[in-house]
């Protein structure tokens, strides 16, 4: 669909116009532009996330490319816009540190500029969250393009999870069953391609998850960044976005309560990652919407396990995408899908399930046989986690998802590495490992820290899975019996802080329970270990101490309170 000059743009509050202040907002960006681009077309801004310091976005460039070709062909006028990058593997003290402000920031640039819509490029684990949340609150058509996974990487004839076989293999050299130099060797096959992590890692389910939502092109999640079938997606992408200005499509009018329950279904079915619990919360916080922790564990039971790939099973982002991708996964659940829900095209997501196929159902399971019957994220409540914690029972040992153990406990990261290997460690194989001080205030930030290292004596004693808690998160490429997400978190004053090594701790996935057998007046009359309380330094300036001032807890999303809802795109004053 072509847009003409008949439509009144929110840029022309820019452009349109013979006065001083229209004059100066056109002169400054004639370089290049013909005269006609400020007749009424459609300014597309381009939220490009290109860095090379996020390695798995670092060709989001030539990404842009196709989309800016797109933008033309359908008459509109292509933006670049770069916003704020977040590498997963760099960024320090933790990327989920800086999420929120990518989020605000990128909302604000888009406010600011005389645009009308804005394509939304991301891939690494952060990126595409911040972006959604930025679109959300400021309101404008907005449609997502996922930079895609790496090609497989191989290593002496096997192939590489990227991510998931990092911890894999570095348990091995701890259990001294792999070389360090054999380690190190693995390091130059684990990134093959350009792309982010081609495991079902954060990445991989946040793009697919965004699918589901509505949020993209149907189809073009999980299309690896070399294929480029991308690069053809990206220029339909860019016609799109000025059909989406045109029709006023936006944020508010696609993503209700329903495209975020067909989200959780899909998250299920694809074995997810539990990270998209706080970022799908903090979405639909962005917009109103009625989400909570428990729609997770409602909405996702009895959802079947469809997708073999690591961590919770064995191929990757590329099988998936040759299997049938996206679409083949969501018809097979198709009956627990809601069909009111829309997608950016303006047609509800049903609609492009009836051509989908299964062709590798070693990768993608039919719903008569299914990887695991029940594979939704599982949300914990007892002593220990009051306001919920989360599991994904998938990526577990069964015979742990029912235990009784000692606590263990590490008081932060810091104790944790001093401490998990040393030979007099008093821990066993039945033993419950507590790492606290890693929540969003605790770290602060919120690390992906969650999977605990096992400690060595035990490795070197065959054991390869422990019961795990702590109140941060995990990797979506990591794997184990780990509960995270505890809320709320030790440096909020949550029960966490008042564990000792020793008490008996309770998991029970089944009854959704996790307690530590203490009674209420006991834990009234604790307080937190001198360690616990010194481990968590307040910041005192910039963004840390805004972010520790003002971030909620992992149970509504992490988000900054001052950030719930939606500030719409108006602007009320001019600049000059």
């Amino acid at each position: 669909m072509e847009v003409g000059n008949d439509v009144e743009q929110r840029s022309s509050q820019w452009y349109a116009g013979s006065d001083r202040n229209a004059y100066i907002h056109r002169a400054w960006m004639r370089r290049g532009l013909p005269a006609n681009a400020f007749d009424g077309r459609p300014h597309i801004a381009i939220a490009n996330t290109a860095s090379d310091l996020t390695p798995c976005n670092s060709h989001l460039n030539e990404v842009a490319d196709a989309v800016r070709n797109g933008i033309w062909e359908a008459g509109g006028i292509p933006l670049n816009l770069p916003v704020i990058s977040l590498g997963e593997t760099q960024v320090r003290p933790t990327a989920m540190l800086w999420r929120n402000m990518a989020a605000m920031a990128t909302e604000e640039m888009i406010r600011a500029n005389p645009v009308d819509g804005v394509v939304l490029l991301g891939g690494c684990d952060k990126t595409i969250p911040s972006l959604l949340m930025a679109a959300a609150s400021v309101d404008l058509p907005a449609v997502v393009i996922s930079g895609g996974p790496m090609l497989t990487g191989t290593f002496r004839g096997k192939a590489l999870g990227c991510g998931t076989d990092v911890w894999r293999l570095s348990e091995e050299v701890r259990a001294g069953t792999l070389t360090e130099e054999d380690f190190t060797r693995s390091e130059s096959s684990m990134i093959r391609s350009r792309g982010h992590c081609n495991t079902m890692g954060t990445a991989s389910t946040m793009a697919l998850v965004a699918e589901a939502l509505g949020a993209m092109l149907p189809g073009l999640a999980g299309v690896p960044a070399a294929d480029s079938r991308l690069l053809e997606a990206s220029h339909s992408t860019g016609r799109l976005i000025v059909e989406m200005v045109a029709e006023n499509r936006r944020p508010s009018t696609l993503f209700t309560r329903a495209s975020f329950l067909n989200a959780i279904v899909a998250l299920a079915a694809i074995g997810g990652s539990t990270n998209a619990v706080v970022h799908l919360l903090a979405i639909a916080g962005r917009l109103g919407v009625e989400l909570n922790l428990d729609d997770f564990d409602q909405t996702g039971a009895g959802v079947p396990l469809l997708v073999n790939l690591q961590p919770a099973g064995r191929f990757l982002m590329e099988d998936l995408h040759r299997a049938g991708g996206s679409l083949a996964v969501l018809r097979e659940v198709r009956d627990l899908l809601d069909p009111t829900a829309l997608t950016v095209t303006g047609r509800p997501l049903v609609d492009y399930l009836d051509d989908a196929q299964i062709w590798d159902e070693t990768v993608i399971s039919s719903r008569g046989e299914p990887l695991l019957p029940d594979a939704g994220i599982a949300v914990l409540y007892g002593n220990l986690a009051p306001a919920g914690a989360v599991i994904k029972p998938a990526a577990a040992t069964p015979e742990l998802l029912k235990h009784t153990g000692k606590a263990v406990v590490f008081d932060s990261v810091e104790d944790l590495r001093a401490r998990i290997d040393d030979p007099d460690l008093d821990v066993d194989a039945d033993s419950v490992l507590i790492l606290r001080g890693c929540g969003p205030k605790g770290y602060p930030g919120m690390p992906e820290v969650a999977n605990l290292p096992l400690p060595r004596k035990l490795l070197e004693q065959g054991v390869r899975d422990m019961v795990r808690i702590c109140d941060g998160r995990m990797s979506g490429t990591a794997y184990g019996t780990v509960v995270l997400h505890v809320s709320p978190e030790a440096a909020a004053g949550g029960p966490l802080a008042l564990v000792k090594s020793g008490d008996l701790i309770t998991l029970d996935v089944e009854a959704r329970r996790l307690t530590v057998d203490a009674s209420a007046e006991e834990l009234a009359a604790r307080q937190p270990s001198f360690a616990t309380v010194a481990a968590f330094a307040a910041p005192v300036r910039g963004w840390e101490k805004l972010y520790v001032d003002h971030v909620m807890q992992a149970d509504t999303g992490a988000d900054l309170d001052f950030l719930l809802g939606s500030s719409g795109d108006a602007v009320s004053r001019e600049s000059h």
